[in-house]
C-alpha cells in the first residue's frame, strides 16, 4: 500500500536498496564530517541567534549537593542557637509552618555542632569543616537567605531543577540550551555527572531532573557515568568497524531526512543531530575522559587521580567540558541527608570541599572564571530543631525550606559578599530573601537571557522556567 500524503514519494523495496546504497557514501561523509555543515550544526544555536542582552557568562557549572546540606554546620553561624541548645523551640516561630518528619513531635533546638571562624579578606564566617572553601571566600558570593516551596526531597529536587514541582517540565539546563544553543560541536551542550560517597541516606536522583520536557528532545542533559563506560552504548560492538557504522548512520539519517522533508517534525531533526553527535563523540569522548594529560599539580589540587571516578574527578571533568564549549554542566553529589546523625556531614565535607574550591581556583588561573558561573548548593536546608533517632548523643536535622545557604562564583557576581540573613534561630529568612525563581532568573540574566521573554507556548499558555514569578537579584551582580 502506498501513502497519498502530498509531497511524500514512497520508496519501494527495490528503490530503497538502489537509491540508498548509491547515495550512502556521500551522505555519510557529508553528514558526519566535522568540517561539513550538518543537522548537528543546526542545533548549535538556540531559539534566537543572539541573547536578549549582553551576557556576563558563557556557561554554568552547578555543584548540586543532593539531600540538603545543613546551613548550621556550613555557612550560617547562629550563636543564639548554640546558647539555647536543647531548649524547646518557640511555638511562635514554628506555628503554621510546614514541617517534614518532625510533624507532631516535640521540637527542641539543636545548636551548631562545629565552630565557625572568619576567613578571607572579607571576613565571612564559615565552618571549620570547609577549609578549602575558606581559601576562596573572597571569590564567592554567599547567600544565606535562600527559600523554596517544597519540603520533601523529590518535589524539592524537581522544583530546584525545573522551576516547578510538577514532573515533566524542562530542566534549567534545557532552557539554557533552548535560548543559547551549544558551543560544543562534538559533545552535548548539557552534561550531567553523578557521584556518591560513603553515607547513611542515599536519596535517589531521577533523570527527569535533566529532561527537556516539552522542549525538543536534543536539549535534554546527557548523563556521563562515574564507573564502567562513561557513556552508555558509545563504543562500537565487537566486529563493527568505523566504516560499517558510518554507513549505517548515514543510511538511517538519509531516511530520517527524507521523512522530515515530507512530514516536518522537530523530533526527527533532533534524532538526526543526535546520531551525528554520538558518532563524533566516539572520537572526542576518549580524549575528554583521559586525565593523563593533566599535570600532577592539577590532580593534587583537585585531590584525584587519572583512573578515579568521584566528585573530585567530576569537578576536573567539568573544567574539561567547559573548555570544550559545553554550555551547562551539572554535578550531583548524593547523601547530604542528615536525619540520622548530623556528624555525617564531616564525611560529605571531606568528599566535596577540596574539589569544589579547586574548580574555582583552576578556572580562575586559566582565565575562565570571568565567563563561567559556578553554583554550590542543594534543594533545601536543614532545620534548627533536633531529630533524635537512636540515642541522646546521636541526633540529626530535618528538612527546612524557609531559609538555607548556597554560594555563587564567577562572571558578573560580586565577590566576598554575604547576602541575606536569617533570624537568630535560623528558621526564617528575614533579610533579602532569595527564592528559587529569583535564582533562576538571575542565572538566565547572567547568560544574557531575559526570563520573562524566554518562553514557549504549551497547553494554552506561555511557559517559562520561572513560571509567573522570579526577579533578577541585582544586588548580587558586579
Amino acid at each position: 500500500m502506498h501513502s497519498h500524503v502530498q509531497g511524500f514519494h514512497p520508496l519501494t523495496r527495490r528503490a530503497f536498496l538502489g537509491q540508498g546504497m548509491a547515495a550512502l557514501g556521500s551522505v555519510a561523509l557529508a553528514t558526519l564530517s566535522s568540517k561539513s555543515p550538518s543537522a548537528a550544526a543546526e542545533f548549535t544555536t538556540g531559539a534566537a541567534t543572539l541573547p536578549h542582552h549582553l551576557p556576563r557568562v558563557r556557561r554554568v557549572i552547578f555543584l548540586y549537593m543532593s539531600g540538603g546540606p545543613s546551613q548550621f554546620e556550613t555557612f550560617d553561624p547562629k550563636p543564639a542557637l548554640a546558647r539555647r541548645d536543647g531548649e524547646p523551640m518557640p511555638e511562635s516561630v514554628t506555628r503554621g509552618q510546614p514541617i517534614a518528619q518532625l510533624q507532631g513531635k516535640e521540637l527542641k533546638i539543636l545548636g551548631p555542632r562545629y565552630p565557625f571562624r572568619r576567613v578571607g579578606q572579607s571576613g565571612v564566617e564559615m565552618t571549620k569543616l570547609l577549609p578549602h572553601t575558606a581559601q576562596i571566600a573572597d571569590d564567592i558570593c554567599l547567600i544565606r537567605s535562600m527559600q523554596t516551596d517544597q519540603i520533601n526531597h523529590d518535589p524539592a529536587h524537581t522544583f530546584m531543577n525545573t522551576g516547578t514541582a510538577i514532573p515533566g517540565r524542562p530542566s534549567i539546563g534545557s532552557w539554557v540550551l533552548y535560548g543559547l544553543g551549544s558551543e560544543a560541536r562534538d559533545l552535548p551542550g548539557f552534561v550531567v555527572l553523578l557521584s556518591a560517597g560513603e553515607g547513611l541516606m542515599m536519596q535517589p536522583i531521577a533523570t527527569r531532573l535533566w529532561h527537556s520536557g516539552f522542549l525538543p528532545g536534543h536539549l535534554q542533559g546527557v548523563q556521563f557515568n562515574a564507573r564502567n563506560e562513561p557513556i552508555h552504548y558509545l563504543r562500537r560492538p565487537p566486529g563493527v568497524s568505523a566504516e560499517d557504522q558510518r554507513d549505517l548512520v548515514g543510511t538511517i539519517n538519509s531516511l530520517n531526512q527524507r521523512f522530515a522533508r515530507s512530514t516536518p517534525d522537530p523530533e526527527v531533526a533532533a534524532r538526526i543531530a543526535q546520531y551525528e553527535l554520538a558518532f563524533q563523540m566516539q572520537m572526542s569522548a576518549p580524549a575528554l575522559l583521559d586525565f593523563s594529560d593533566e599535570p600532577e599539580h592539577i590532580l593534587q589540587l583537585y585531590g584525584t587521580h587519572p583512573s578515579e571516578r568521584s566528585f573530585a574527578a567530576n569537578c576536573l571533568l567539568a573544567r574539561r567540558l567547559a573548555e570544550r564549549g559545553v554550555r551547562f554542566i551539572q554535578l550531583y553529589h548524593r547523601d547530604w541527608d542528615h536525619h540520622l546523625d548530623i556528624t555525617d556531614i564531616e564525611q560529605k565535607a571531606r568528599e566535596t570541599d577540596r574539589a569544589s574550591a579547586a574548580l574555582v581556583l583552576d578556572l580562575k588561573q586559566r582565565g575562565m572564571l570571568d565567563d563561567t558561573l559556578v553554583i554550590w548548593g542543594g534543594e533545601f536546608g536543614r532545620s534548627p530543631m533536633a531529630q533524635q533517632v537512636k540515642t541522646a548523643d546521636q541526633v540529626g536535622r530535618d528538612h527546612h525550606m524557609r531559609a538555607f545557604s548556597i554560594w555563587l562564583a564567577g562572571g558578573g557576581i560580586k565577590r566576598g559578599l554575604v547576602y541575606g540573613a536569617t533570624d537568630e534561630l535560623g528558621y526564617h529568612a528575614v533579610e533579602n530573601p532569595v527564592h528559587v525563581h529569583d535564582l533562576h532568573a538571575t542565572i538566565l540574566h547572567l547568560l544574557g537571557l531575559d526570563h520573562l521573554k524566554l518562553s514557549v507556548p504549551y497547553q494554552g499558555r506561555n511557559m517559562r522556567l520561572t513560571d509567573v514569578a522570579g526577579r533578577v537579584v541585582s544586588d548580587l551582580l558586579a
